[in-house]
């Protein structure tokens, strides 16, 4: 996030304007996640954009869960997301439920009806789209019940409201324009039937609004300044903005888009995610292979790290695609600042230095981090048996392998430089079981004799004083870079994952 006086960003621009100009005193704006699942990489751009905004600002940033379809979401789910955006290190200042606006929504409802601006119809959902909608190409049809009586209206609502019809026998809809070359302005549903108990308003309603109703509203309730949603929600904004303008008494939010987080090979989506769980792809919403918070956090990113990656990918309005190495490259640069190094193998050869004196173990010095001095050194224990990696080794090197091979010199991490001088094969599988060497006694790191120079440089552990560990290594879930945009995703799964 930049600072007031540099390198700001669209949003921020916007931001700083509407302060300098007056039309708002102070910057409120709100982070609206939907309490049905756990929070993925994506939600941390929005996350960061939003909390970072509202501090650099002296503003306010509201975590208001968007609770309006109770056949999928869970106190749990909630309580969840909380924890996360704890663990991201903001302090949420309010927390909301649109759930909290129910009345008052019902309440803008009626009057939306009373000023023949809303209507109720007798189709489900899919029987309007298919009889009226139209398509982009096509104006719709007018509904024969869009001109009912405001009375007629008032009473079918309220009938709604008390649960005197089934589910998607009727709807509440927008009156607008059934010729609108914009879709989402053709009649859109503001309410809708569902005899679902709700995780927090039990059995109270059997109608529910619709997001693009109660996202207007609850933010002109809620006072909020700025409404930062993804790029998909542009073509929404002038349904934003008509409710907006038939309640003037409420007051005005601004909503502005931003480009998505897309990561390839990365699916970063709640409803996917759900589908991977069901078909066993992977163990849960803490699997590390999924791009939950929860996963990331078990694969070993912290939130320091994610805050950084979002900052590099940068706040625009064109949709890309971010490369994997660059979210790696972030949790590399910090861990490299604070983790303790180790050395670890994870393919074993066995290596012998056969100059070795004889039941000799020599201590050496390993730095604990060598990018923070005050972490100090280790006792490193060296004997003539090691194990390194079976990719540091090769019979028949290529050009520009630096590693070790036949007649080749290179330096022990910490030790001495070796020299190649044999190998043992298995003679029915070819595998190189064990790799002879020697050693230069008087190329001990940190002494005089350290200033030989060679190209190469070994991880190894001693064989005598290491001790098995069990390494989790993970490819990317999907084949295909962008699989998440892709209607046809679950063809590039990758089983081998």
């Amino acid at each position: 996030m930049a600072s007031k006086d540099k390198g700001l960003h669209f949003i921020e621009d916007i931001v700083a304007s509407d302060l300098s100009s007056g039309r708002v005193k102070e910057v409120r704006l709100r982070f609206p996640p939907e309490p049905n699942g756990h929070l993925h990489l994506g939600h941390v751009k929005a996350i960061y954009l939003n909390y970072e905004l509202a501090r650099i600002y002296g503003g306010k940033c509201h975590l208001r869960f968007d609770d309006t379809n109770p056949l999928r979401e869970s106190a749990g789910y909630a309580d969840a997301i909380k924890s996360d955006i704890d663990w991201l290190g903001y302090a949420t200042q309010k927390t909301t439920y649109t759930s909290d606006y129910f009345e008052a929504m019902y309440d803008c409802a009626c009057r939306l009806i009373s000023q023949g601006k809303a209507y109720v119809d007798d189709h489900s959902g899919d029987t309007f789209a298919r009889l009226f909608k139209g398509s982009p190409t096509t104006a719709g049809k007018e509904s024969p019940y869009r001109n009912r009586s405001v009375k007629d209206n008032l009473a079918l609502f309220a009938a709604m409201r008390k649960g005197d019809f089934p589910d998607e026998s009727r709807t509440l809809r927008a009156k607008i324009r059934m010729n609108d070359p914009n879709m989402h302005m053709r009649d859109p549903i503001m309410y809708r039937i569902k005899h679902a108990s709700h995780w927090r308003t039990k059995d109270a309603w059997c109608v529910y609004p619709m997001y693009d109703y109660a996202h207007p509203i609850a933010d002109a309730l809620e006072g909020i300044t700025h409404s930062l949603c993804t790029l998909e929600f542009e073509v929404h904004r002038p349904l934003y903005e008509w409710f907006l303008a038939q309640l003037p008494d409420l007051s005005a939010p601004r909503q502005i888009e931003f480009a998505r987080l897309s990561v390839a090979y990365h699916l970063l989506s709640k409803r996917k995610t759900d589908v991977m769980i069901q078909r066993k792809w992977v163990s849960g919403w803490h699997d590390p292979r999924v791009p939950s918070l929860v996963g990331l956090r078990a694969r070993g990113y912290s939130a320091s790290a994610l805050k950084a990656f979002v900052q590099r990918t940068g706040i625009s309005k064109r949709n890309s695609l971010s490369e994997p190495s660059l979210l790696a490259w972030a949790a590399r640069k910090e861990l490299n600042m604070r983790a303790p190094r180790r050395m670890a193998v994870l393919k074993p050869i066995a290596l012998k230095i056969k100059n070795w004196p004889a039941g000799h173990t020599e201590w050496l010095e390993a730095a604990n981090n060598p990018e923070d001095a005050a972490s100090g050194m280790r006792p490193l224990a060296c004997t003539g048996s090691l194990w390194i990696d079976e990719e540091d080794f090769n019979i028949d090197p290529p050009a520009k392998y630096f590693r070790l091979a036949p007649g080749r010199e290179v330096r022990l991490k910490y030790g001495y430089i070796i020299r190649c001088e044999d190998y043992e094969i298995d003679a029915q599988s070819g595998r190189v079981l064990a790799v002879i060497c020697s050693y230069d006694a008087t190329t001990r790191s940190g002494t005089e004799g350290a200033r030989k120079k060679v190209k190469g440089t070994l991880s190894w552990v001693d064989a005598t004083h290491s001790f098995g560990v069990e390494i989790r290594t993970y490819e990317a879930l999907f084949s295909c870079p962008d699989a998440d945009s892709r209607t046809d995703w679950e063809q590039y799964h990758n089983p081998h994952s």
